[in-house]
């Protein structure tokens, strides 16, 4: 507040927004003042106005060094335009859903400076306009109310210093009872809607007054601190340390927040679980049931007798062999052998080791046997690489197990199990705690589990580190496939990529990577790195190799931030590669029909999960919605829902997980060391299926190669299988 400068009223209308940033609601615009000629140009906190709306404004005129004499903003409030051209441009601005310029410009037609009362007051009368049916007018309704509970919410949040963007949210999570939820528990903000976290929901309650060491708060941090060590990838935290780390973050003295450890305990919001060793270690409680959960069923599916039974193994071995014109390895036969006699195993190896031909020779035997048999990978892609490998029909384990947004659960569970005899899963590595538990639920006793995967890539996003454990449990039988068939030697990326994961440097050729499929070009500035990387997207792979710079390319980073961190390469990815007029600005954000786009969380009800990437197809302002296209499927978003969806022209190497390219680029720099590991190395280059490119130095590459301490993350699978199977 400028106390030293009178305050002023103006009252107009907003002609034109020229910036708005939906953070913080920092608006320039220019505005219509009666009794004057030229536009007001006016500066300050707007939340949400459109062009169109009349506003009464309190403040003081400035004079900007650049931009001439501007009206600063100290508060406002927003009057409904009462001329036929202020409805029509209020109305067309895109505010109402089902309402755009030519259904606008319709309404004012008919009735004129009435229209907003007939909206309001009589809505029925909006029969008479041509276009505009029942749905529609429910559309118009619905969005009107919603329009006006939404500015009650603004307003309040405005008070409290939070991002309007956060306002449809909210409502839409709570409707009329907004504010009085939000006042009672802001921290309740941070569990139930995606994109507020608790230092969002924390401020909030430090401007309603909520004290800093009070328990409510420390409730909230300590749920707070455990969901994102649960990011971290941790399935539990031991509770000393948990103590500390709250009481670190939360600035709340280690009594305060052991006091609200018991409080969340006997809530049952977590499960505090005494070891032998008197450590103590606290779980979220859907992470404690699930891996308890999984230990159990995988206990269960042991116990159960095998249903197949196979006289002549040997004879079974050689038909499949005749059948698929092939000769097994050893390694190869043992797999064949223990997918017959175990009722669980577990295949890993690298790229280029057969585990697709195995996965198909098990196939045939089972369907020779008249089994029933599914297969199921953890993404989209896995599963449609999956279908193609094996011309068996491959699901996501969503699909498989039919989630059902109605009530948001899994239909398929312990009490309506999967019909099958043999189950696959393919990228095995990916299954977290959660999703295998929910997994293991639906798969029925006398069914054979085969688990598939490449246990040396990164675990998996969600936490745990389920295929690690299994394997070091030695529960189950564990074939372990390591020689590279011939036709895959020929490709240096599958040669480089198990080099990689040895310890052993790639090879090159000469000074830089000249291999038909493998390049390494070794350039020591960022900028530089950034430079050669938007050239080999933009004309370099296109031009030499012919792929398709949005299609076939992709950018896979260590990093999310810096010159070559995936927002910066994205921003300038998006300027050179899809340039473009016609587009959307969100929460600083800016997508354009053609963006390359990637999900960044599970969404059950649309049917798209984290990871899934497609493309814009169309941004539609009338409905306000943006259609993307998931490998021939569309979906639609919301304007609100748009930060479920990022840029992808650049990716993490963790959002790359069970995905494969033509081509991959991936920048390697030493500012980049703490991310420089192995898996995670090798994990990005055996990504790329035709074309593998390296830009950056040598020392990178090498810090990565040597950095085989993957980050240990806390889970007790392991254990719990090693106890209760043995027991």
């Amino acid at each position: 507040m400028h106390n030293d400068k009178a305050q002023l009223e103006l009252k107009g209308q907003i002609e034109r927004i020229t910036y708005y940033n939906e953070e913080n609601g920092y608006t320039i615009a220019k505005m219509k003042v009666q009794g004057r000629t030229d536009m007001v140009a006016i500066v300050g906190t707007l939340f949400s106005v459109i062009p169109g709306e009349v506003v009464k404004l309190s403040g003081y005129w400035d004079r900007h060094p650049k931009y001439g004499e501007q009206f600063k903003i100290v508060s406002y409030e927003t009057i409904m335009p009462a001329t036929v051209k202020g409805i029509e441009k209020y109305l067309g601005s895109g505010m109402i859903k089902g309402i755009g310029p030519v259904m606008a410009k319709r309404l004012v037609t008919k009735f004129g400076d009435e229209t907003l009362v007939v909206i309001e007051d009589d809505i029925e009368r909006l029969h008479d306009v041509q276009g505009i049916g029942e749905k529609r007018i429910e559309m118009i309704k619905m969005a009107w109310e919603e329009q006006k509970d939404i500015r009650d919410v603004m307003v309040f949040l405005q008070g409290n210093g939070v991002s309007p963007a956060y306002a449809m949210k909210i409502y839409k999570q709570y409707g009329k009872d907004s504010v009085k939820i939000v006042s009672e528990n802001p921290y309740r903000l941070a569990m139930d809607i995606f994109g507020i976290g608790f230092m969002t929901a924390d401020r909030i309650a430090e401007k309603l007054g909520v004290p800093k060491d009070s328990q409510i708060r420390a409730e909230a941090g300590i749920l707070y601190v455990l969901h994102e060590l649960s990011d971290e990838g941790h399935v539990f935290y031991p509770c000393d340390p948990l103590i500390r780390k709250c009481s670190e973050i939360l600035t709340i003295e280690e009594p305060g927040i052991a006091f609200a450890l018991d409080a969340v305990n006997s809530e049952k919001k977590v499960i505090i679980e005494d070891r032998e060793t008197n450590e103590k270690h606290v779980y979220l409680t859907k992470y404690h049931v699930s891996e308890c959960g999984a230990a159990q069923r995988f206990k269960s599916l042991l116990a159960f007798p095998k249903q197949l039974r196979l006289v002549n193994i040997d004879q079974a071995i050689e038909w499949v062999q005749k059948i698929l014109k092939i000769s097994f390895s050893e390694k190869q036969i043992d797999a064949l052998r223990d997918s017959i006699n175990s009722k669980v195993m577990v295949i890993t190896g690298g790229p280029g080791t057969g585990k697709t031909t195995i996965i198909n020779a098990i196939i045939k035997i089972y369907q020779r046997m008249g089994q029933k048999v599914l297969l199921a990978a953890p993404t989209g892609r896995a599963a449609k690489r999956m279908t193609e490998a094996t011309g068996h029909e491959a699901k996501t384990i969503h699909r498989l197990l039919e989630y059902s947004p109605g009530s948001g659960s899994f239909k398929k569970n312990e009490s309506n199990t999967l019909e099958a005899d043999l189950i696959i899963i393919d990228e095995a590595s990916m299954v977290d705690t959660i999703l295998m538990y929910h997994f293991l639920k639906a798969v029925p006793l006398k069914a054979t589990l085969i688990l598939v995967g490449d246990v040396d890539q990164l675990p998996s996003v969600g936490a745990g580190n389920v295929l690690r454990d299994i394997i070091d449990s030695c529960c189950f039988p564990v074939v372990k496939l390591k020689e590279i068939f011939r036709q895959s030697r020929e490709s240096m990326i599958i040669v480089n990529a198990h080099r990689i994961n040895s310890g052993e440097m790639p090879l090159f050729r000469g000074g830089e990577g000249y291999f038909h499929d493998f390049f390494f070009f070794i350039i020591e500035e960022p900028e530089k790195v950034l430079e050669k990387i938007v050239y080999l997207c933009k004309e370099g792979v296109p031009s030499r190799f012919g792929y398709d710079p949005l299609d076939a390319i992709q950018i896979l980073t260590p990093m999310h931030k810096g010159i070559v961190g995936v927002s910066n390469l994205n921003t300038e990815l998006q300027k050179e590669l899809n340039p473009g007029r016609d587009e959307l600005i969100r929460g600083g954000r800016i997508f354009r029909a053609g963006d390359k786009v990637l999900q960044i969380r599970n969404n059950y009800d649309k049917d798209v999960y984290n990871g899934d990437i497609g493309r814009v197809r169309e941004i539609d302002r009338e409905t306000q919605e943006v259609l993307v296209d998931f490998d021939g499927r569309l979906v639609s978003y919301e304007y609100a829902e748009l930060d479920e969806i990022v840029l992808a022209y650049a990716i993490s190497v963790h959002k790359s997980q069970g995905s494969e390219y033509p081509v991959v680029i991936m920048p390697l720099l030493t500012q980049h060391y703490i991310l420089l590991q192995r898996n995670l190395l090798y994990t990005g280059i055996t990504r790329g299926k035709k074309l593998v490119i390296l830009v950056g130095t040598r020392k990178a590459l090498a810090i990565a190669i040597n950095n085989n301490k993957p980050q240990m993350r806390y889970t007790m699978l392991k254990e719990r299988l090693m106890s209760d199977i043995n027991r």
